[in-house]
């Protein structure tokens, strides 16, 4: 047997026959007249300039930081013992087998479907070693497929870091008789705002299952073009652009090997959502009137067609309890070449008294915020008639 390490060779030269050194090649080095050097040149220079340079090392050039791989996942599954298999991006088990995970780092957090926690840890066990922690799920359901993550924090001697460390992260099917993951709800409502998309979580059981949308009335199935709406297996279908004519019931049908299923029915209810909180303008017909007059406080809002603004008034006059006269409308109007919706809110006073001089408060308020506004109403006495008119 023979082995080419340098130490079991250095052992087999010591025991076997003794070699004959190699003879040595002397090498006469030059001097220094002979290195067109002058003879005046200081020593150390000569010194320098006879020392022979340094070759680079050679060896495998590094690899851009582009192609250097990335780190091994700290997240694997444990199959057997002492058997572990690394987990992808996705994992698909039969419901009602056991889940067992580890997760590498002295101090780790985990994250997984909230169904879990809901059932007060029964199912869902989680225990912490020196170098790694266990995740382990019994008796899993369809309801137990999503997401299923753990951090690793830098821990030193005494406490951990905020920061990550190392993250890993698998999305996992377990496949029965339900196609769809169970939810509680047969009606769900979905607010199909425009200042963002929608979800509808229609989440599958199978990475295998075709799945569509559809409409429920009139029943025809929904286009999803990737554009305006996509779908994600492991989440459901988006709409990127909500759109009126989206509004109404629909459903998720999901079809495998024969067999169809349908999902939760989701009530989609399209709302026109602002850009903004509204801003108001606040004036009177008069702001210093004469007891016994009647005079009104409008407040109006420029803002976006088909956006609800709602109004709430605080006046001098609540102290006692009179009765306010409200009027509200809205109607749309072009300025600066653009349509624009004006609503106003008109606060009516008759019959002036004292105590309703002071200050009058407009609240308008739409799904961005609310935004106030105020102004002050004087009202003299009816023996001080304004300066230039007879009394009648």
């Amino acid at each position: 047997m023979t082995n080419s390490s340098p130490l079991f060779s250095a052992e087999c030269r010591e025991k076997g026959k003794p070699q004959r050194a190699p003879e040595k090649k002397v090498t006469k080095e030059p001097k220094p007249n002979e290195l067109n050097l002058p003879k005046a040149t200081d020593p150390r220079l000569l010194q320098a300039a006879a020392k022979p340079s340094k070759a680079k090392p050679r060896g495998k050039p590094m690899a851009p930081p582009s192609q250097v791989p990335p780190p091994a996942s700290i997240l694997t599954r444990v199959v057997a013992r002492g058997r572990f298999q690394k987990v992808l991006d996705s994992l698909t088990l039969a419901a009602g087998n056991t889940l067992e995970l580890r997760c590498k780092g002295r101090s780790v957090r985990w994250k997984f479907p909230t169904y879990l926690e809901d059932e007060g840890r029964l199912r869902c066990v989680i225990k912490h070693f020196e170098k790694h922690s266990q995740l382990l799920v019994v008796n899993s359901t369809a309801a137990d497929t999503g997401d299923y993550s753990c951090w690793s924090f830098q821990c030193g001697d005494s406490e951990c870091q905020d920061g990550v460390d190392r993250m890993g992260r698998v999305f996992i099917f377990f496949t029965g008789q339900e196609l769809f993951v169970p939810t509680e709800d047969y009606y769900q409502v979905v607010q199909l705002r425009t200042n963002r998309p929608t979800l509808l979580p229609c989440q599958v059981t199978s990475p295998l299952a075709q799945v569509t949308l559809h409409r429920e009335f009139p029943p025809e199935e929904v286009a999803v073009d990737g554009i305006n709406i996509s779908y994600d297996m492991k989440r459901g279908f988006m709409i990127h652009r909500p759109r009126p004519s989206y509004a109404g019931s629909l459903f998720c049908m999901a079809s495998l090997d024969g067999v169809q299923q349908i999902s939760t029915k989701y009530m989609l209810i399209y709302i026109n959502y602002p850009s903004s909180a509204p801003k108001p303008t606040l004036s009177a017909s008069a702001t210093t009137v004469q007891a016994g007059e009647n005079f009104n406080v409008t407040c109006t809002v420029s803002g976006e067609p088909e956006v609800a603004v709602d109004f709430n008034w605080e006046y001098p006059g609540q102290q006692i309890g009179r009765p306010p006269y409200i009027r509200e409308h809205a109607d749309l109007v072009r300025r600066g070449g653009q349509v624009q919706q004006e609503s106003e809110s008109v606060l009516y006073v008759d019959e002036a008294r004292d105590i309703d001089a002071g200050l009058y408060t407009c609240s308008a308020m739409n799904l961005q915020g609310t935004t106030t506004v105020s102004i002050r109403v004087r009202v003299l006495p009816a023996t001080l008639a304004p300066r230039g008119t007879r009394p009648g």
